[in-house]
């Protein structure tokens, strides 16, 4: 696929707001120049990212910014299209997977600040208390590394399994499993459609709240968002490296981790499904 076609293929089904601001001449610097370019592109995924970056577009326009947000469905895309300069900054992914996703695929991107922690939690149609799960049970997780090794943690903290020490773990490192469970490892997006097949699934909180689903009220089983372990799952807002000192950088870091971002968290999200981690 040729490097600019990532973008305007998303562009025909995206949601993309355009505020008119004053252009400049774009500069390959990252000086934060009155020349440098005023317009900011972030890659989102639906909720809660794209609604959050909503509500900070009215002060960059007021400092003279025009805004794309371009909406994606999935964890790959936006940090191809971010690394290939088709996006200033994602806002969707967790310091863990961001990692990770270097790691695993050369990329070279880095982050600013954390904006918010989105608790992983287990749901179930079958069961209210996780305590109740029947043996051989199956397990639904993602099957991304980073995310899958979050999920087994959780499950382990719940009582359901142990696993051996390590960051990236799997499956394949469960060194108790009383209950015999099996495990399907399955792309993130799809585990709130599974949910009916499966005995649990571990979900995460984007497509959980997309699917209407909420920590407080339908989990068996939610992460403990204050632990020092959480940190590594804030959601970041993602840069390409190098790109730090941009002006139109610091101002969307600026705006994203306002006042007036914690207090829509807290109000829209008041049952604890996304919390504000600034």
């Amino acid at each position: 696929m040729k490097r600019k076609s990532i973008l305007s293929i998303l562009l025909t089904g995206a949601l993309a707001i355009s505020l008119v601001g004053c252009g400049g001449k774009k500069t390959d610097d990252n000086t934060g120049s009155a020349s440098e370019d005023k317009t900011i592109t972030i890659g989102v995924t639906p909720v809660p990212h794209k609604e959050i970056v909503e509500q900070i577009v009215p002060d960059l326009e007021a400092k003279g910014y025009t805004v794309k947000i371009v909406e994606f469905t999935d964890y790959v895309t936006p940090n191809t299209a971010l690394e290939e300069g088709e996006l200033d900054a994602n806002y969707f992914q967790t310091i863990a997977y961001l990692d990770e996703t270097n790691e695993g695929k050369g990329l070279h991107l880095t982050y600013t600040k954390g904006v918010h922690l989105e608790p992983l939690a287990v749901y179930s149609t079958k069961i209210k208390d996780i305590k109740n799960l029947a043996d051989g049970a199956t397990i639904a997780v993602p099957n991304d590394p980073s995310n899958e090794a979050r999920a087994l943690r959780v499950l382990e903290s719940a009582g359901v399994i142990k696993l051996k020490d390590g960051e990236l773990v799997t499956p394949k490192d469960i060194t108790e499993n009383t209950k015999n469970l099996k495990f399907e490892e399955l792309e993130a997006a799809q585990l709130p459609r599974v949910l009916e097949e499966v005995d649990l699934a571990v979900i995460n909180g984007n497509y959980a709240l997309e699917a209407g689903l909420s920590p407080a009220k339908d989990a068996v089983f939610v992460e403990d968002s204050t632990s020092e372990a959480s940190k590594k799952y804030h959601n970041v807002i993602a840069i390409k490296e190098g790109n730090e000192g941009s002006q139109k950088i610091k101002d969307l870091t600026e705006a994203l981790t306002s006042e007036t971002v914690k207090k829509y968290i807290q109000e829209k999200y008041s049952d604890g499904s996304v919390v504000p981690t600034f």
